[in-house]
């Protein structure tokens, strides 16, 4: 059975990305997964990393517990609404606050950066109020998919990430929402099928 955490970075419970969230749940509980949700929004932590890394601060009781759930995936899927060609800042400062050196990072003796979140591959899902595939790519080189895949989950020693953009949401109608959640549910059943980091699927007995 395959474990997956899906992490809404949306600040808002009733937004479309909790929609969606729930639409790959579904699904990917239907294809025989594990699943565990991490909604950003119902977590009681600091999102400001006061001391920067001169001085540690304490994680709180949800934090730890969102590491424990990252920690058991071996799949992750992070959803998440572009704001100012990034996530919001409820989910910067879940990463600043959790995604610290010695929990997901470390360096090497040669200063070497080592992930600590080896073995486990990853979806982006990413939604635009008013912004195109197109110009996110082209004007603005897909900043903040650049940010989160390259930049913190790859950095982090996750490899195999996938990603999606839907929007502009403006201009969807009802029935451009519901393609998007069906889209989303197929998504997760794909997810469900594949296998793990390491194992190589045996085709000698088509």
């Amino acid at each position: 059975m395959k474990k997956i955490v899906v992490i809404n970075g949306h600040p808002d419970k009733l937004s479309f990305n909790s929609a969606l969230a729930n639409a790959y749940i579904k699904s990917a509980k239907e294809s025989g997964a594990e699943v565990r949700y991490i909604a950003l929004a119902d977590l009681d932590f600091n999102p400001n990393l006061q001391f920067g890394y001169r001085q540690r601060m304490e994680l709180e009781p949800d934090l730890l517990q969102a590491l424990q759930t990252i920690q058991w995936s071996e799949h992750q899927v992070w959803i998440h609404p572009l704001w100012w060609l990034g996530m919001p800042a409820l989910m910067k400062g879940f990463f600043d606050r959790a995604f610290l050196p010695g929990i997901t990072f470390k360096k090497s003796k040669q200063g070497l950066n080592v992930g600590l979140l080896q073995n486990k591959t990853a979806r982006i899902i990413t939604t635009a109020g008013d912004l195109n595939l197109k110009t996110y790519k082209g004007v603005y080189g897909s900043s903040g998919l650049v940010q989160l895949k390259n930049g913190i989950l790859e950095y982090c020693g996750i490899t195999s990430i996938e990603s999606n953009f839907i929007g502009p949401l403006e201009i969807f109608n009802e029935a451009d929402r519901l393609k998007a959640l069906n889209d989303v549910a197929d998504l997760a059943k794909d997810d469900t099928k594949a296998l793990p980091i390491g194992i190589v699927a045996d085709d000698s007995n088509p």
